[in-house]
């Protein structure tokens, strides 16, 4: 197909192209991959840039990209080398001739900037543009993917961040991305600085950064000549978006052992005591417990049943849809072992050990309407699906603190194309750790959408 860009796709690579840097907040189903090619294809036949770094989720690097040049015929000449598995090497030294673009996923760095390679690139830099699709994977300063990719963004002439969830977990996961941008320039050099500036250290320990008053807005404005922000709902016509959330009871025996766990660290299950070291273990136990079962040791295989009140709602729910598709959300490996036993061990599933052969296999079946039931792993699968095509329900079994997996487990199915209503059904287990889960993922939500907010209306303004 000819790639034919909608008005909307215009605006975002015009805004790329008037800045060398720039961080596109675009919700999942606008196209940012198409938007990123469209924007490289100017630059390229302006001169003006050669060769493009994509770090990217695998599952993205792996499909995404390469599917997006096949997609379009104004892309079919733009390489697209996926820098992983065996043959990375030669994939790698291909590129220095052709230009195009080089995928790496964020652990592929250590790899790729390693000593061997730098000492050769040290006069001669491969690359002229660098893209972060998922940015919120550097959001984080101190772990090892930033601490390799922050020496190398001087050497970018252009550099751009993409995300729809650009603060998951409040204000400070800005840092990281933003500096991937501009070396400090918006938000400060250093991370302690951002924190001074920005928060007040409170909390036992001090390890608790509250923004300070007014922070929020400040934060807004510094970003805003950087930043475009745009919703899906403002440019797509989608279906309605409902929420439901489902309460479940725990049987006497099961409430007593949960209890006893949040309470006391220690539980008693099948005559076996499993112990908590602290508060957080406990806390993941509840977890587990809350869902059904609990891991009584390190073993994958070392799990208990403790109850079936979750499954049994999701069962229930599913005979209520009568039919209708429904993605799963599950967490621990014994979430989906007992799904699967209450639906049938041949209920497919997406998440770790799947291979990318087989998720694409899944993927088209979904998308054919030919599964009633998809079971999904949030963390393994947020970024890089495209879910569409039937209407579809998302019921999370297993809730997750994560607001960007969650946002964008949704948005695989809430997206242009989908032609019914999405309903989100939350399975709750009454007084457990659910409902704190619950809570914590709204209260994200909000200081997301009030940054998002700011940005977009910031920009409506100097349109207007």
């Amino acid at each position: 197909m000819k790639f034919a860009p909608h008005d909307y796709q215009r605006k975002a690579i015009k805004w790329g192209l008037e800045r060398s840097h720039a961080a596109l907040f675009l919700d999942p189903g606008l196209g940012k991959t198409a938007i990123t090619f469209g924007m490289y294809k100017v630059l390229k036949d302006r001169g003006m840039v050669d060769r493009a770094l994509v770090i990217a989720p695998l599952r993205p690097a792996q499909s995404v990209w390469p599917r997006e040049a096949d997609k379009w015929d104004d892309f079919h000449g733009i390489p697209v080398r996926v820098l992983h598995g065996g043959k990375k090497e030669d994939r790698l030294e291909q590129g220095l001739d052709e230009g195009g673009f080089d995928v790496i996923n964020p652990e592929g760095l250590e790899w790729l900037f390693n000593a061997e390679h730098l000492k050769r690139w040290r006069k001669a830099w491969p690359w002229d543009m660098l893209v972060l699709d998922e940015s919120t994977k550097f959001k984080n300063t101190s772990s090892l993917r930033f601490k390799l990719l922050k020496p190398t963004l001087p050497r970018f002439k252009r550099r751009y961040i993409l995300t729809g969830s650009p603060a998951p977990n409040g204000l400070m996961d800005l840092f990281g991305q933003v500096y991937a941008l501009d070396y400090g320039n918006a938000l400060g050099r250093f991370i302690t600085q951002y924190r001074r500036e920005y928060f007040d250290q409170t909390g036992f320990g001090g390890y608790t950064w509250t923004p300070k008053p007014e922070a929020d807005a400040r934060i807004h404005k510094v970003l805003r000549p950087i930043a475009l922000r745009m919703e899906v709902q403002d440019y797509l016509k989608l279906p309605p978006l409902v929420y439901n959330t489902i309460r479940v009871e725990l049987g006497e025996k099961a409430r007593r052992t949960y209890d006893s766990m949040e309470k006391l660290l220690f539980a008693a299950v099948d005559g076996a005591m499993v112990t908590a070291a602290n508060a957080a273990t406990a806390t993941v136990k509840c977890r587990q417990l809350a869902n059904g079962g609990i891991y009584r040791d390190e073993r994958a295989d070392g799990w208990r049943n403790v109850h079936d009140a979750k499954t049994d709602a999701v069962v229930d729910l599913l005979e209520e849809l009568g039919g209708k598709p429904a993605l799963v959300a599950y967490e621990f490996k014994h979430d989906l072992e007992r799904l699967r036993r209450a639906l049938g061990k041949d209920t497919p599933h997406l998440g770790g050990g799947v291979t990318s052969k087989r998720q694409r296999e899944i993927e088209d079946a979904w998308n054919a309407g030919a599964l009633p039931v998809l079971l999904v792993q949030p963390q393994s699968v947020a970024h890089g699906l495209n879910l569409q095509g039937v209407g579809a329900a998302v019921v999370w079994h297993s809730l997750t603190w994560n607001l960007e997996h969650y946002e964008q487990l949704i948005r695989r199915v809430w997206r242009q194309g989908q032609k019914e209503r999405v309903v989100v059904h939350h399975i709750v287990a009454v007084d457990t750790v659910d409902a704190a889960m619950l809570a914590g993922i709204q209260r994200k939500d909000r200081t997301q959408r009030a940054l998002l907010g700011a940005l977009k209306g910031y920009r409506a303004q100097r349109q207007g």
